[in-house]
């Protein structure tokens, strides 16, 4: 978002509840010194970021109160969170859509190291989008899940319509990891993705790939609707959905699912 989209956007979710919120902020961006002057004036209470140092912002975050949660690729990066005091850490296996780590490990061997690495409460992410998901990433030593594409594609989400419909038709294998010398994102195939994997293929530089990328790729793709230009970024996951619906009828079957594995579970240990 630009700027003033964002603080928009946090001042409709102070006027519309009194529950946690949060903010996303890719350190990576664009105008980030005015994101971060933003979420000061606005006393965003919980903010999580990505794609750069923590060093940088957390002590500035949370001078003004805030929560901060950084998202890392690896043990060695959620230990430097740690060390930067970040008040809690996302491992983020490569299953994700978006940007992801050059190490492509995965959430069920991400999350285990991680959990072994540091004391810091740690929130697993990647390819998490129903409760026996939930239920294995807490078995791995998490202890709260990030989900990213599932409520990408509910009914409230911003996402344009000819997106989410794409990703309904999704089947297993139907994503990949493209502009991994710039930074790693996982899409679906189209007419852009074609264009970067032939580049790659033949060893294109940095600056040839940036120039294909162009500016705004994604918002063409996945809010404008631009199914064959737009950069059509979503995880793994999305072959396993198949239905639009309301984020409380995602969160309600999630819990649900989670409270039944958790139940069979403990009955087949008991049972042995």
């Amino acid at each position: 978002m630009h700027p003033e989209v964002l603080q928009e956007h946090i001042r409709k979710m102070k006027e519309h509840t009194c529950k946690p919120w949060g903010v996303n902020v890719p350190l990576m961006y664009p105008e980030i010194d005015r994101l971060m002057q933003i979420l000061k004036d606005e006393q965003v209470p919980i903010v999580f970021t990505s794609a750069g140092s923590p060093k940088k912002y957390t002590s500035f975050l949370h001078d003004f109160g805030a929560k901060v949660a950084h998202v890392v690729s690896s043990s060695k990066f959620a230990v430097k969170c740690e060390e930067a005091g970040v008040d809690a850490i996302v491992a983020e296996g490569f299953e994700a859509g978006g940007h992801d780590g050059r190490e492509e490990s995965t959430t069920l061997t991400l999350i285990p190291q991680v959990s072994a690495a540091i004391h810091t409460p740690l929130i697993a992410a990647g390819g998490i989008a129903s409760g026996r998901a939930i239920a294995a990433a807490f078995a791995l030593g998490a202890e709260g899940v990030q989900v990213g594409t599932a409520f990408a594609l509910a009914q409230e989400s911003s996402a344009h319509d000819n997106f989410k419909q794409r990703c309904l038709q999704l089947s297993e294998g139907d994503t990949f990891m493209v502009l991994k010398k710039i930074a790693p994102t996982r899409v679906i195939k189209n007419a852009f993705y074609e264009r970067v994997a032939e580049a790659e293929s033949r060893g294109a530089d940095v600056d040839e790939l940036r120039e294909i990328l162009g500016k705004g790729r994604a918002k063409l793709g996945i809010f404008e609707g631009d199914l064959t230009e737009g950069e059509l970024e979503i995880g793994q996951i999305a072959s396993a959905i198949k239905e639009v619906k309301p984020a409380s009828q995602i969160i309600r079957e999630m819990v649900d699912e989670y409270n039944r594995t958790i139940a069979h579970t403990s009955a087949m240990v008991m049972d042995n």
